[in-house]
C-alpha cells in the first residue's frame, strides 16, 4: 500500500526538483504516515490505523469514535 492517511486522505505529492543550472528532474514527496493504534471503548478493542501527522492531530480533535464513525460511513472497514 502507498503512503496514504485513512483519516485525512493525505498521498504523496509530484513535482520537480530543480537543480542550481536549473535543470528539473522528477521528485516524490511523502506524507509522515505512522502506524498508531487507537483503543474504542464502545467496541472494547483496539484497531490500528495508517494515519499522517495531521489526521492524530484530527483524531485528538476529534475524537477516535467520531473518526471512525466518520470512516465507516465513508465505506471503509474498520
Amino acid at each position: 500500500m502507498s503512503a496514504h492517511c485513512q483519516v485525512t486522505g493525505r498521498a504523496p505529492g509530484f513535482g520537480k526538483r530543480v537543480s542550481h543550472s536549473n535543470r528539473r528532474t522528477r521528485r516524490r514527496w511523502n506524507p509522515n504516515i505512522q502506524l498508531k493504534t487507537y483503543y474504542l471503548a464502545s467496541e472494547d478493542r483496539r484497531i490500528r490505523l495508517r494515519v499522517s501527522a495531521k489526521g492524530i492531530k484530527v483524531i485528538d480533535r476529534d475524537g477516535i469514535e467520531a473518526v471512525v464513525a466518520r470512516l465507516r460511513r465513508n465505506g471503509e472497514k474498520i
